[in-house]
């Protein structure tokens, strides 16, 4: 039971497992969106990634069109668009769009790392010289266009302009950190892949935030990766599919989600488990309660002021299952 009344929302990076398509890894993210919705998930985001045979959601602000128009309430957002693959201007145009179409549920959460590897980035910036180091001029140059357009103001976001659409920075290390805290912004730290500057990056947020227009005291959110199900073995069975990914990612390799197995042994030498386990070592995988205690404990320990939880579990169903067992557990 959450007893801080602590939040839970959801990164959900549409994943294509084996045997489904990118249309049927959308459809099962609607099905996904709705389940949080009615099981009282606050969020729901999809985040931006590149030539990722596994990930349906590159076009970002589309996916959520798409989710906003078959649910109701659920705050919606990405998690998030990778601001220096795009101009500023378009990033306020589509999330100024999704602001008018669906009032009072948009959030905008940003990076400044591509969402893809070197090639990629090429191919999407254009600009070989652009390596990340221009995000906070960037950064301003958006939240100038969300502003209320001033007095002869020629180049706006229709829409866009004076919408209010809430702006996050998104990090794996503390350079974020300390950008969202300087700015007073809210923060969220991706400890489902990076953990390792996680409670430094949290530390600094909560440390050196100013408050400002949008934000008057420090707001944090941790995404980790979980798995639940009714038994222990079940959820490890599961979980198994997330194990397969991250080895993949580590060798170089683009493959669909696998299916679950249930013994990892033959698929990784021990190096390859060390490196993997020590990359997941933040998620929770298990029963509701397990997984909630565990929750708890990360809550304790970083003072975060919500919790956000993604899943690489192949089974549609399963997945749907689990955020849901954990939400009765923990709301």
């Amino acid at each position: 039971m959450n007893k801080n009344h602590i939040p839970l929302s959801m990164l959900d990076l549409v994943p294509i497992g084996e045997g489904f398509s990118p249309g049927d890894a959308i459809a099962q993210g609607t099905r996904l969106a709705q389940a949080a919705e009615a099981a009282g998930y606050l969020r729901y985001w999809v985040a931006e990634h590149h030539s990722m045979v596994d990930i349906a959601s590159a076009a970002t602000a589309v996916v959520l069109s798409h989710i906003g128009a078959h649910t109701q309430h659920i705050r919606l957002g990405s998690g998030g668009i990778m601001l220096p693959n795009h101009a500023p201007l378009v990033v306020a145009e589509q999330f100024g769009t999704l602001e008018a179409m669906y009032p009072g549920r948009i959030d905008l959460g940003l990076g400044r790392a591509p969402g893809s590897d070197g090639e990629t980035m090429r191919a999407l910036r254009r600009d070989v010289r652009a390596d990340g180091s221009e995000f906070p001029d960037l950064l301003e140059e958006l939240q100038h266009y969300l502003a209320p357009a001033a007095d002869g103001q020629r180049v706006r976001a229709v829409p866009g302009s004076g919408q209010d659409v809430p702006v996050w920075l998104l990090g794996s290390s503390t350079y974020s950190a300390q950008l969202a805290a300087f700015k007073g912004l809210p923060f969220a730290f991706a400890a489902h892949f990076a953990p390792d500057a996680m409670q430094m990056a949290l530390d600094l947020y909560h440390r050196n935030f100013r408050p400002s227009a949008q934000l008057s005291a420090p707001y944090a959110m941790v995404c980790i990766n979980a798995a639940a199900a009714d038994t222990q073995e079940e959820a490890e069975f599961l979980f198994s599919s997330a194990l397969q990914k991250f080895l993949s990612m580590g060798r170089g390799g683009r493959n669909l989600l696998a299916p679950p197995v249930r013994d990892m042994a033959s698929q990784w030498s021990p190096a390859e488990e060390f490196r993997v386990r020590e990359q997941l070592r933040e998620a929770l995988c298990g029963t509701p309660d397990q997984v909630c205690a565990g929750l708890e404990a990360l809550v304790e320990r970083t003072g975060v002021e919500e919790l956000m939880i993604s899943s690489w579990i192949h089974d549609p169903a399963a997945r749907i299952h689990s955020h849901e067992l954990i939400a009765q557990a923990w709301l």
